[in-house]
């Protein structure tokens, strides 16, 4: 269970079908398989591989391991993304390491650590599909995904280019949106139980700043020097309407997660019941569990 599940996620070191895989496949493909697909790995932890097997899911050396997975999944595939001349295969990377957060928000095995896990599926489907659209209007219009045959794009499609900065903070994690939300619940949980994996994995953070900044200065702010970039056309009225729910959900999530927590943590508490982890301290900080109902008193009530 636990392989399939890596597999699919993916996790260090299963991802190598992934950035492949999303190079080859066109724009509805790419979205389809970020923004769903992958999180089934995820789902299947949550509801399968922790229920079925919870003294695996909380034996020591195993979760170590999948910690240790998660982090290098942070880190290494950061760095990778980091020198990719293909954009596309860029955001594939960053995938990976993303779903890194994930495993350590799971295996935490705390409260914050499995929502954190769940908005960062859920922030994840939304930043990088709309990164995905992002690029694919983009080759559309000059057919090429190197990020070395843009620049200068915000002067002749500066819609695009808000759009695409927005999306990039998501995938960073700044405050205010969606992925700051899902990321630092994450490592808020994973702290409460292994804090120096937490302190490590936090630094994948500034890693996501390294990679996906460089590539929004290059894309968007560096001189025009090919002929082809100066006639790029703006979004139309249908990319706008493609865009815009998504762009709105991941601002929406990053204001205000209160409806995302409450429809997730009763669920999650169950989930985490069922492996017997003692998760009271993070119910009691975040009143997931309603107050047990007192006995009515039958003196009082003849009185």
């Amino acid at each position: 269970f636990a392989l399939a599940f890596l597999i699919k996620l993916p996790v260090f070191p299963f991802h190598t079908w992934l950035p492949d895989a999303h190079v080859e496949a066109p724009t509805p493909g790419s979205v389809l398989l970020a923004s769903v697909l992958l999180k089934l790995g995820g789902y299947g932890f949550l509801r399968f591989l922790l229920p079925l097997f919870p003294h695996a899911a909380t034996h020591p050396t195993i979760v170590g391991i999948l910690m240790f997975l998660g982090i290098m999944g942070i880190i290494y595939c950061a760095w990778v993304a980091a020198v990719q001349p293909d954009a596309k295969k860029l955001i594939a990377y960053t995938s990976v390491s993303h779903m890194g957060f994930v495993v350590l928000g799971i295996f935490a095995l705390t409260i914050q650590g499995a929502q954190g896990a769940m908005i960062v599926m859920l922030s994840h489907g939304l930043s990088t599909g709309a990164m995905f659209l992002l690029l694919g209007m983009l080759y559309e219009r000059r057919h090429t995904r190197l990020i070395a045959d843009f620049g200068g794009l915000a002067a002749v499609a500066p819609l695009m280019a808000t759009a695409f900065i927005i999306t990039a903070f998501a995938s960073i994690g700044l405050p205010g949106t969606s992925g700051f939300i899902g990321e630092f619940l994450a490592l808020l949980g994973t702290f409460q139980t292994h804090p120096w994996v937490a302190i490590i994995a936090a630094t994948g953070v500034i890693f996501a700043a390294y990679y996906m900044l460089p590539m929004v200065q290059r894309i968007w702010f560096n001189r025009l020097d090919h002929p082809e970039n100066e006639r790029l056309p703006d979004l139309s009225r249908r990319e706008i309407a493609v865009l815009a729910p998504l762009i709105a959900g991941m601002i929406w999530m990053g204001v205000y997660p209160k409806p995302f927590l409450d429809r997730t943590e009763q669920t999650l508490v169950q989930v985490l019941e069922t492996v017997e982890i003692r998760t009271s301290p993070g119910m009691a900080a975040l009143n997931v569990l309603p107050p047990a109902p007192q006995a009515a008193d039958p003196g009082a009530a003849v009185q």
